[in-house]
Formats: C-alpha cells, sequence, structure tokens
C-alpha cells in the first residue's frame, strides 16, 4: 500500500459526516469512504470483499542495473524483445477472437434449441407447459452461472470494464485477470446471455481479452508461471499494460466485428496512455481477431454450427436500405440525441441507486447473492412469455420472402398464439435471442411490422430489466441492454413521424440505440466507428456523428457516465484527466506539509533504520539521501527513490557490509538480476534478520532510481496531477525552492491517493466553497 488508513462505510454526503450503522446507507453516496487525512489507504470493493488497492508502477527504474542490462543487450536480444510482443500482440488476438466464437456458438445453440423446445409446446397450445419448459430452463442455465461466480471468482460479475479502465490508470485491482476470473467469465457468460437475462457478451469479452493479454504476459497463472528466458522482458507493469490494452480492444472487436471501432474504444475509453508504437499492435490484434471471425462465419454459413444462424457474429447489416435525408430531418435527428442524453443521464442515475441497494443485499451472503440472481430470471422469463399476450395478431405480409409465421427458429414473424397467417409482434421480440431482438427492431422497409403498443411495451420492459439485471452475480455487459433500450425508443420516434421524413424506420433504431449509449457511456469517436461497421453503412455517418455529439452534451450537464458511476461507487482511486479548477489555488508543498513526515535513508544505511523502516510503514518507497551539512548534519543530496520490493529483496538475500562503504559494480551485479528486480516482492514477514546483522550496512545506490520524477515546492496541484497521470506515475517527490541549511532535499511524496479530489478537500476543508461542481 502507499499510505496508511482505513475505510469506514458512507452514511452522509460527499463531503460529510460518518454514521456508525453500515446498514443505513443513503441511495446517492459513494458506499466507501475513507479518514478525513490526505494519507489514507486505497481499499475498494473488489468481487464481494473490500480489499487493499496497490498502484502500479509504470515509470521506468533507472537504476545500476538496469543501466547495464541494457547497455549489454545485444542486437538480437533486442529483435527478441520486439518479435516478443508482435507475437504477443497476435495470440491475444488469435486467442480472443476464438473464444468469443465459442461463446457466440454455445450461446446460439443453448438458447437456440431451448426456443424450439417451447415453440414446439406453443405450436400445440400448451402454454403453461411452453412456461415452465422457458422458465425452469433459464433458471438453470442462471444459477449456473450465479454459482461460479459467487463461489470460484466473485470479480467475475459484472462487465470488467470500470477495473480495466483503472487498471490502465494505474490502479492493481486483485484477482482482476487471473485464469479463474477468465474461465468463470466465458462459462458464467455463455449462461446467462443464453438464459434470455437483459446483458450482452459484450463487456464480458473486453475482460476475458484483458484477462488473455495479462496471462501471456505473465507466462500463465500465478502458480504456474512458464519460466521462460523471453517473457522475462515482459516482467513489468509497463508491458503488462500495453498488452491488457490490446485486449480491452480485441475483446470490443470480438463482439461486434469491429477493429478500428475496437481500437477508437481502448483509446477513448479504457487507455490513459497511449503511443503509436501501441496503436500498431492495438491494431493488429483486432486485425487478427477479424481474421478469425471472419473464417468461422464461414463454416456456419455452410451449416456446420449447429443451430447458430444468422445471431451472434454477424452484423446488424443494414447496408442494403438507401439512406435519404434532408433538412427537415434535423428536427427529429436532434430529438434523438436529446431523448438520448436525457434518458442515458436518467438510466445512469437510476443504476446509481439500484446498485447501492444491491450492494445491501449482497452484504447479507452467498446465499442471498444466488436468490437475487434466480429472481431477476424468474421476473424475466414470465414477462418474455406473459406479455406477448398482450399484443394483437397482425396479418402476414404476403409480399415479404420471409417465412410467416413461425415458431422457436430465429426470424421476424414469431406466430405465438396467432392463428395461421398472423404473427405476435411483441412475441417477435421477446422469445428470441437479444441479437436477433435487435436485428428484429433495427430491420428496414418494414414499417408496418411492429405496432405502438408493442413498442411501447417493449421499451418499457427493457428499461425496467436494464436496471434490475445489472448488478446481479453474473457476468453481463451494458452495451447490448442499451442498445435494446435505445432503439425501441428510436423506432417509436420514427412511427411517430411517419410520412414526415424519408428516414426508415430501422435506420431512426440505430440512431436511437446510438444516442442512448452515448448519453449513458459518454463514448463518441469510437462508438460513431462501432456502429457503422456494426451497421455496415457508410451513409450513416453525418446523422451518426451529430446525434452522438447531442447525446453526450446532454448527458454531460446532467451526471457522469456510467463507468465513472461504477468507479466511484467500487471505490477505485481513479484519477481524471481534467483537475478541478480550485486545483490551480494549491500548491504541492501544502499538499506535502498535510502528510506526515517523509521518511528517508541514506545512500549507505544500517540494516535496522531499513527493518524499522519497513515495518512500521507500508510506504511503497523511499527517498535515498546522500550528502552531509556540516554545521547540522543534515543530508544535502537527493540521491534517488529505492522500492519496498528492492529492499525486502535485500534483506531476503542479506547483501550486507560489515562496514559503511560503497559497493563496486560487479558485486551487484553477482548477487541481483534485473529480473529478480522487476518482481514484486514485498512480504517482509518472512525476513528474519539477527541483532549481529542489525549493525551491518547496506549499500543502496545501485538499486536506486536516480531519475525519478520531482516537482517544485510551488508548482501548483493540478499541474502535478496531470504530470502524475500522463507519465503514469506511482510516486511524485516533492523538492524545494530553495534548500536552506539544514533542510532537508525532499519536502513530501505524493501519491495517488494525495492527488484525488476528495481526499485533498478532506484535507482542506475551506477549498470546499471553491468547488466548481460536485460529483453528480
Amino acid at each position: 500500500m502507499d499510505e496508511d488508513g482505513n475505510l469506514q462505510i458512507a452514511n452522509s454526503n460527499y463531503n460529510g459526516e460518518e454514521e456508525a450503522d453500515p446498514e443505513n446507507n443513503t441511495m446517492n453516496q459513494p458506499l466507501l469512504k475513507r479518514h478525513r487525512t490526505l494519507s489514507s489507504t486505497p481499499l475498494a470493493l473488489v468481487g464481494t470483499k473490500v480489499s487493499h488497492i496497490e498502484s502500479l508502477d509504470y515509470e521506468i527504474n533507472e537504476n545500476d542495473l538496469f543501466k547495464h542490462d541494457w547497455r549489454s543487450r545485444s542486437k538480437a536480444q533486442v529483435y527478441q524483445y520486439i518479435f516478443a510482443k508482435w507475437t504477443l500482440a497476435c495470440l491475444v488476438g488469435l486467442l480472443t477472437g476464438l473464444i468469443a466464437t465459442l461463446i457466440n456458438l454455445a450461446v446460439e445453440n443453448i438458447a437456440g434449441y431451448k426456443l424450439l423446445a417451447v415453440g414446439y409446446y406453443i405450436g400445440q397450445d400448451r402454454y403453461v407447459t411452453g412456461l415452465l419448459i422457458f422458465t425452469g430452463a433459464n433458471l438453470g442455465l442462471t444459477l449456473v452461472a450465479t454459482v461460479l461466480v459467487v463461489v470460484f471468482a466473485p470479480t467475475a460479475a459484472g462487465p470488467g470494464i470500470p477495473e480495466i479502465k483503472a487498471y490502465l490508470n494505474g490502479v492493481d485491482t486483485p484477482n482482476m485477470f487471473g485464469a479463474t476470473t477468465m474461465f468463470v467469465k466465458i462459462i458464467g457468460s455463455i449462461g446467462a446471455v443464453a438464459a434470455g437475462l437483459d446483458l450482452g457478451k459484450e463487456g464480458p469479452l473486453v475482460h476475458i481479452g484483458s484477462c488473455i493479454a495479462s496471462l501471456l504476459g505473465q507466462g500463465g497463472p500465478d502458480n504456474h508461471r512458464i519460466k521462460w528466458r523471453w517473457l522475462r522482458y515482459f516482467n513489468n507493469d509497463r508491458d503488462r499494460r500495453d498488452l491488457i490494452t490490446c485486449g480491452s480492444a480485441s475483446g470490443v472487436c470480438a463482439a461486434f466485428r469491429s477493429p478500428v471501432g475496437g481500437v477508437l474504444f481502448a483509446l477513448e475509453e479504457v487507455a490513459t496512455w497511449w503511443r503509436s508504437a501501441l496503436l500498431w499492435r492495438t491494431f493488429f490484434s483486432t486485425a487478427v481477431v477479424v481474421v478469425v471471425l471472419r473464417a468461422f462465419i464461414e463454416i456456419c454459413n455452410s451449416g456446420k454450427c449447429g443451430l447458430f444462424g444468422k445471431g451472434g457474429l454477424n452484423m446488424f447489416d443494414v447496408s442494403h436500405v438507401e439512406v435519404r435525408y434532408h433538412a427537415a430531418d434535423i428536427i427529429p435527428v436532434t430529438l434523438i440525441g436529446v431523448f438520448g442524453g436525457i434518458l442515458g443521464s436518467l438510466y445512469n442515475h437510476l443504476l446509481h441507486k439500484v446498485l447501492r441497494l444491491y450492494n445491501l443485499i449482497n452484504q447479507k451472503g452467498k446465499i442471498h447473492k444466488v436468490l437475487l440472481s434466480l429472481s431477476v430470471s424468474l421476473f424475466t422469463s414470465v414477462c418474455l412469455y406473459g406479455l406477448p399476450f398482450l399484443a394483437e395478431c397482425k396479418p402476414c405480409n404476403p409480399s415479404i420472402d420471409e417465412l410467416c409465421p413461425t415458431n422457436g427458429r430465429s426470424g421476424n414473424f414469431k406466430q405465438f398464439n396467432c392463428p395461421n397467417g398472423y404473427y405476435n409482434d411483441l412475441a417477435t421480440l421477446f422469445l428470441t435471442t437479444n441479437d436477433d431482438a435487435v436485428r428484429n427492431v433495427f430491420s428496414s422497409n418494414t414499417p408496418n411490422e411492429f405496432g405502438m403498443v408493442s413498442l411501447w411495451i417493449y421499451f418499457g420492459l427493457y428499461c425496467i430489466l436494464g436496471l434490475i439485471t445489472f448488478g446481479i452475480a453474473t457476468p453481463s455487459g451494458l452495451f447490448l441492454p442499451i442498445i435494446l433500450m435505445g432503439s425501441a425508443y428510436g423506432r417509436m420516434l420514427g412511427t411517430v413521424m411517419g410520412s414526415y421524413t424519408k428516414i426508415d424506420q430501422g435506420l431512426y433504431a440505430v440512431l436511437g440505440a446510438a444516442s442512448l449509449m452515448a448519453g449513458s457511456m459518454r463514448m463518441t469517436v469510437s462508438l460513431c466507428v462501432i456502429f457503422l461497421e456494426l451497421t455496415n453503412n457508410l451513409l450513416l455517418l453525418p446523422i451518426t456523428m451529430f446525434v452522438l455529439l447531442i447525446a453526450k452534451t446532454v448527458g454531460d450537464s446532467f451526471n457522469l457516465s456510467i463507468y465513472e458511476i461504477i468507479l466511484h461507487l467500487k471505490g477505485l482511486p481513479f484519477l481524471d484527466a481534467n483537475p478541478e479548477p480550485w486545483m490551480r489555488n494549491l500548491t504541492v508543498g501544502e499538499l506535502g506539509d498535510a502528510k506526515p513526515p517523509v521518511i528517508s535513508l541514506h545512500g549507505v544505511e544500517k540494516v535496522a533504520n531499513i527493518v524499522d523502516a519497513l515495518r512500521n510503514t507500508t510506504h511503497n518507497a523511499f527517498p535515498v539521501l546522500d550528502g552531509e551539512d556540516l554545521a547540522t548534519g543534515a543530508a544535502t543530496e537527493l540521491h534517488g527513490l529505492i522500492l519496498r520490493a528492492h529492499l525486502v529483496k535485500v534483506l531476503k538475500k542479506r547483501w550486507f557490509l560489515n562496514e559503511k562503504r560503497r559497493t563496486e559494480e560487479w558485486e551487484v551485479r553477482e548477487k541481483f538480476t534485473p529480473v529478480e528486480l522487476a518482481e514484486r516482492e514485498d512480504n517482509f514477514d518472512d525476513v528474519a534478520i539477527t541483532s549481529s546483522e542489525m549493525q551491518m550496512y547496506v549499500d543502496l545506490h545501485p538499486l536506486t532510481n536516480t531519475t525519478p520524477y520531482t516537482v517544485v515546492q510551488s508548482m501548483s496541484v493540478a499541474k502535478a496531477l496531470v504530470l502524475f497521470r500522463s507519465v503514469g506515475l506511482r510516486h511524485l517527490l516533492v523538492v524545494p525552492k530553495i534548500q536552506a541549511s539544514g533542510m532537508s532535499p525532499v519536502i513530501g511524496i505524493l501519491t495517488r491517493q494525495d492527488l484525488r479530489a476528495y481526499n485533498i478537500l478532506q484535507a482542506f476543508p475551506h477549498l470546499d466553497k471553491h468547488k466548481s461542481g460536485k460529483l453528480r
């Protein structure tokens, strides 16, 4: 941990007081609250537990061993490193594509056989039996997904995208990218989506792609790592971050068959740090995903995938639709954007409250988590099966080539309870997979296929299901529920406009889905490209851009994006890109003064002092000082920064000196390797030091990072925050503007927690009146 501190459950306003009863949480406040101090341990809700959160070290540790290692690398080793990075990027795309295909095949076949069985009994007018089969199958699939998550991998619940955003921002959440989490995510996604729950596989695919990348980079699971020589180059946070960025982009590409959209999603939504070389490798990963998916689509089109039909990997293709619009269409298109922003922000607000309520239920134990998931599944199944009875039967249009009516299989015209020659438009939307439901709403040149009453029922139900389904203990994504809701009100608006507009109702549904996603997730560029690749119609570009910009602008005026809200609820210390305006009125020197005194070490330090520093603090790094003021005896020179893990490594290897002296370069290389120093090892409890060893010395110079990032004490907090976040730091040293006699060369060390707006306001309450806004 970076600092010391505690965690308490909040029952107050964002700046306010703490209550003793954790069960009385208000429904609009953060779940996690820390002590009113600038120095606090990051603690967050990870899975089912409140866990200690470590920061990641993206900074290059330029000590003597690192410099020697780079100087001694041959050209062959450099090329090997580059080749290994591209190989891993290829493997990330290949495995993500294969797993995405497996998930789609499993969902389509499991859900297909379920719907065939239900359709058989519906065709015989045995509606009660059909309900029992439908409900029982959905409950069984939900039970499998929930039990796996609750028992084996609590971190597999939800989409995983907020945690990936936090990781790429520099927050190491425990057990997020393990092998168990990945396997539970795969099986749980299949079960939850096939059960007809209002959730998608898109978010889980992003998490799965990131898990694949993490496991490849570290050589396998924690307990069974492959110790290949070429993998040693990736034993650091920087390269692992790049791989996980490739994995997240590959997951989006696998979900939507959108290679460019996947890259832009990683750039716009999840990645904090970016560079051109990473752009190339990420694009390469998504290209490999597309090749894999395309190969399997060809296989499935030949009928070798069981019930795998038009769902899953196929796009919501509207390329055959002629897109025509004129100046008068600016009014309905603007309305779609405004409605998307308002409804998206309202959805975020209500989901915030539902997630807080679910947290209280989940605190009661595993059984309550399972019962909550089964209750949502039961409610969903009854509604999907029962509400079509409210719809009127519509006659089939003989001019349409598609089979009408049908039961069981995918199609736009489900017979359900209607006589021959008629179809139930609501059953067409409900008794199918979510992918087919979206495809049906997106269908073009079908102005009279869905009645207005059916669309209202469809929209209302999926609004309710979208709120109560996300947050249960199953892998779940937000993309598809929002697309379902948005497409409904988009098509309704297209129906109302009627002859006023030349835009097809199916295209209105596409625009409605895009606007609601922008209003909730606040994405623009990546979302625009994803929808263009998803629908395969470039003519939608102008109006799609217009709708997204309006929806995002309207949504931003109300509250945060849904992923930012989830980050806040979980307590993950995410650093925003834009500092608060009042941070310019506070200097880093004042922040340093608000913290406990800095614990520093000398270049050649006594073992006893190192043991005391490790035993009495949880700091991850310590300044190393040199020089001595003859008058006061104080250190006068900052040599660098040494990590806690390196100090523990020194004590475990007993690299001690009998006298106070500097070591030679060969002595260091004889004892340590760069690979060892890259490994995180800060378990100080099992280190036993004798009393005689306590009086010996350690030369810290060879292991010290001699080029740490420093800021002068007069720098504003806003400027320091931009530097800290942009470079991906874990520690930022504050040095005096003028070092007076007897003054330490280091005033303080700023960490991620110190630069968060909430923590600063707790330490400096007088700044509260200067706040430009509040957490919405």
